[in-house]
């Protein structure tokens, strides 16, 4: 797969592309449907298959909102990556692309810059300037400019619809199992091991601090797996503080069940599959061990 950086870095692309164009932030199950209908469509007609998305995300530039992204950049253009599209073209909302009309933002961007044959997006896009255009002024500006514009009606779950919005609120609450359903996988943060105060170790369950460039980190005590570059490890997470000792920064802590080797330094991926209780304070270092090996106990269980 293909990363421009702007469209300045798009080349020509003479037969043309099917593009999706929107924030894809998650990659869940509706952004899965809207690339597999751009990914079937561009096999059948010969053309480039092509994502435009935004960084940072829209409403942190038009909006000045602090929404925290679900995924990092690169986690982004790895889903994409696996999704099978051939191109992605990141573009930053700057104020020369904020202030485009709904015309010349189809016109100077999807059809002169990306060549598009075929738009396709979910059925509430908005685009233009202060999103004024949706997706019947992109299908009269389409049959204008020559490409085909697709609609694609969002995915539903137990009767709510599939959103990026939606997820996070989820993960803000720790609901990783309800987060995984809507993700279509389970939600994932990734990080480098870094050494921490070795309390875990004294207590008898050693862990790997975490330091990670994800912006939601649902709170609670986990199961999850963690991602070596050559393994996957059943282990148990705690996001948070560490009340019982006085803590007060949140900390990323995992333990890696029946692991002896070395983390430190290595770039590990946590995969969070099951919320095993709220963090608390506990009135004795024993009744905070005595708790962790119940968790423990759950987390094999789990696993098997």
């Amino acid at each position: 797969m293909k990363v421009f950086n702007g469209f300045e870095e798009v080349p020509p692309i003479p037969r043309g592309a099917v593009v999706a164009v929107g924030n894809f932030d998650g990659i869940h199950l509706g952004h899965r449907k809207i690339l597999k209908h751009v990914k079937e469509m561009a096999a059948k007609k010969g053309l480039f298959s092509l994502v435009l998305t935004f960084f940072p995300h829209p409403a942190r530039s038009l909006n000045k909102r602090d929404v925290p992204l679900i995924q990092t950049l690169d986690q982004r253009l790895e889903g994409l990556r696996e999704a099978g599209v051939k191109g992605v073209v990141v573009v930053p909302l700057g104020r020369r692309v904020r202030r485009l009309s709904g015309r010349a933002f189809s016109e100077r961007l999807l059809r002169d810059c990306l060549h598009a044959g075929e738009i396709v997006v979910g059925k509430n896009f908005r685009f233009g300037k202060d999103r004024r255009c949706g997706v019947p002024e992109l299908a009269r500006l389409g049959r204008e400019l020559g490409f085909g514009v697709h609609g694609v009606p969002p995915v539903e779950k137990a009767g709510e619809i599939v959103s990026s919005s939606l997820i996070r609120h989820e993960l803000a609450g720790g609901n990783v199992e309800k987060a995984m359903k809507l993700l279509g996988r389970p939600y994932e943060i990734e990080g480098r091991v870094v050494t921490g105060e070795s309390r875990g170790r004294a207590l008898g369950f050693p862990t790997a601090n975490i330091h990670t460039a994800n912006e939601i980190l649902p709170l609670g005590i986990f199961v999850t797996l963690a991602v070596t570059a050559s393994r996957s490890l059943p282990s148990v997470t705690n996001v948070g503080v560490g009340p019982t000792f006085g803590g007060s920064r949140l900390r990323v802590e995992t333990h890696v069940l029946g692991h002896k080797g070395n983390l430190y330094g290595r770039t590990i991926k946590l995969l969070f599959l099951k919320k095993l209780r709220n963090e608390r304070k506990f009135g004795t270092s024993k009744a905070l061990v005595d708790q962790i090996g119940r968790d423990v106990a759950e987390a094999r269980r789990y696993f098997r």
